[in-house]
């Protein structure tokens, strides 16, 4: 076969599916050169999902006329230098885009037009292409909301390339996935005011934060997670080598069902890292269910050099020089913060409780019927649930219905005060007032009430207490009598044996034997009798998928969980004063008791000012 050179325009088709495979894509380079430019204002609109029209207007430096050309062709770029030999430095990257690859590819397959005033300039200029054909540059009016900047139009998106329209989704799908690209770099630039527009209607609107690093990034992220995303989070900044970690993490018990909503950013830069995705959930293991996944956004920034951007055309993807300390950072800061939240739950339990929480009005006919019982009935009598009046000798005389006296009602309140009031006052949780149905015990705070569930908040005390006797002791082993062999592809035995010291600190010990075979001598004891090949499948797994072995630590984790549900209070149990109150102080005193081992809450706050608008006080 004679071998030959593409002509330009199929080379440039081919750079435009893999970089422009859908209109969020075009949205995402086009809106990253904005920033770039050193935009503080970006505005986007779309028409029919961006395949219509895509508008990305901004107030950054423009371009010269005479560089409009060399701005669309291909590998040409301003944010690169070669050095005095010619050498680029593709390691040292501090821009967003760098690949040159994203105006030339959509010209490729759309009717591009970019009008731009570069700053200083007189005039603006407007140079047009259509499926990969320029036209000369021509003066053009300014009408931008500043001084300069640039505006680029794509229009009928994938025109020259009519099958790629075939694998788009519908309008609304593809308006989503937009309106997410868009989320996500505002998120990392909270300095930048976004704007997002579709078919004539303002979707999203930002406004630019003076306070980026700090209340400023906690305002926006709160903007695009939503309302609760605010309370319901712990700010993180720890720095390690030179590499430091900040943002935002959801408390365990605000969780969503996808990993969606954990937006990962390094050196400002959306990402997508198995990496970091396999830290956050090595942080969270233990306090979630696996079906669960914490809200987060977390912002890595390092030196540029010690990150490689370059390993995937979209730069989704990125690579750590020293992966081990990027993971040792995150997972140590995150379970530091979470330590520190102590019993914080979320406050969305109690939000869920008064959503379902209604005044329930008794009907028209059902008012009528006790209306006319009412005459009949004296002042002892109690109507009981199925309309039956039933005359109470106890209360007869004295004015108190359901058989309770002054002295009994003396009696009750003054055996109801059996610690201080005051104690209300001075611990985050309260005193203890009540025990309802033998498992749910009521405090009184300060400003509010709390419901907490003791055999749910028992056993994450328990299982707390299991964990540190672990960690203090170390994992027991046991020798298996005959080591077994397990079966393995070569790479995946390589994988397991170079964690083996890590596995051994688990209680599973493991060695090479021979090629694609792994030895395995000691077992922990908590597991008892185990499927040795079945768990290293499942390492092998989570490593492939997150760089991690979990499977192991989940395995011993469920046990540890297990012990701990047998060995805690359990519901239908009566407790005394004294019992309750002893449980509401060793959950303030133990790290995550906000949330059972399986990530449900163990207690539920509720302020006396949202009950007094429940029943319209307020």
């Amino acid at each position: 076969m004679t071998i030959r050179r593409l002509p330009p325009e199929a080379v440039n088709r081919i750079a435009a599916g893999e970089v422009i495979e859908r209109p969020a894509a075009a949205v995402k380079e086009l809106v990253e050169n904005a920033l770039d430019a050193g935009a503080a204002r970006i505005g986007v609109r779309i028409e029919r999902g961006g395949l219509g029209l895509i508008s990305v207007e901004d107030d950054g430096a423009g371009i010269l006329r005479e560089e409009l050309p060399l701005a669309v062709e291909r590998h040409a770029t301003s944010k690169l230098t070669a050095s005095a030999s010619g050498d680029v430095d593709l390691l040292n990257i501090h821009t967003m885009g760098f690949r040159g690859e994203a105006l030339p590819s959509i010209g490729a397959v759309a009717r591009l037009s970019i009008t731009s005033r570069a700053r200083g300039a007189d005039d603006a200029w407007t140079l047009d292409i259509e499926g990969g054909a320029m036209h000369a540059a021509r003066p053009a009016a300014w009408a931008g909301g500043s001084a300069h900047g640039t505006r680029v139009d794509v229009r009928d998106l994938f025109f020259a390339t009519p099958a790629r329209l075939k694998f788009m989704k519908s309008e609304r799908a593809e308006m989503m996935a937009v309106s997410d690209v868009v989320k996500r770099l505002a998120m990392a630039r909270p300095d930048v005011a976004f704007s997002l527009e579709h078919d004539g209607r303002v979707t999203l609107r930002y406004a630019a934060e003076s306070d980026p690093e700090n209340e400023g990034r906690r305002a926006r992220l709160a903007a695009i997670l939503g309302a609760d995303f605010a309370p319901n989070c712990i700010a993180l900044d720890q720095t390690r080598a030179e590499v430091r970690l900040s943002g935002f993490a959801g408390l365990p018990t605000f969780h969503r069902g996808t990993r969606e909503h954990q937006h990962l950013f390094v050196n400002g830069r959306p990402v997508k890292d198995k990496l970091i995705v396999g830290a956050v959930r090595a942080a969270y293991q233990d306090l979630l269910a696996r079906d669960r996944h914490p809200v987060a956004a977390l912002f890595l920034d390092l030196s540029s050099g010690d990150v490689d951007v370059n390993v995937h055309p979209a730069k989704t993807e990125v690579r750590f020089r020293d992966a081990a300390l990027v993971r040792g950072l995150i997972v140590g800061a995150l379970s530091h913060a979470l330590a520190g939240a102590g019993h914080r739950a979320s406050t969305t339990t109690a939000a869920t409780m008064f959503n379902a929480a209604r005044p329930h009005y008794a009907p028209q006919p059902m008012l009528r019927v006790w209306g006319a019982a009412e005459q009949a009935v004296a002042p002892g009598d109690f109507i009981m649930p199925s309309g039956r009046v039933e005359r109470d000798p106890a209360a007869a005389g004295n004015g108190f219905a359901f058989g309770v006296s002054p002295a009994d009602l003396e009696s009750a309140i003054a055996a109801g005060v059996a610690h201080d009031p005051e104690d209300a006052r001075y611990f985050p949780l309260g005193a203890a007032r009540a025990q309802i149905h033998e498992t749910y015990i009521v405090a009184q705070t300060e400003d509010g009430i709390v419901i907490v569930d003791q055999h749910a908040a028992h056993e994450r005390i328990v299982y707390e207490r299991i964990k540190q006797m672990l960690a203090d002791g170390g994992v027991r082993r046991q020798a298996l009598l005959i080591p077994e062999v397990v079966e393995l592809d070569p790479s995946e035995a390589e994988a397991l044996g170079a964690r083996a010291e890590e596995l051994a600190q688990l209680g599973l010990v493991i060695e090479p034997f021979g090629a694609g075979a792994i030895l395995v001598r000691e077992t922990p004891v908590l597991l008892g009798h185990i499927d040795a090949a079945g768990l290293l499948k499942d390492l092998i797994d989570d490593i492939a998928e997150l760089g991690e072995a979990h499977a192991l630590k989940e395995r011993l984790e469920e046990v540890c969980s297990s012990m701990a549900c047998r060995g805690s209070v359990r519901a239908g149990r009566r407790l005394t004063a004294d019992e309750m109150n002893a449980l509401l102080r060793q959950m303030e005193a133990t790290p995550f008791s906000g949330q059972c081992n399986h990530g449900r809450p163990t207690y539920v706050e509720l302020k006396l000012a949202d009950i007094e608008k429940l029943f319209g006080r307020r």
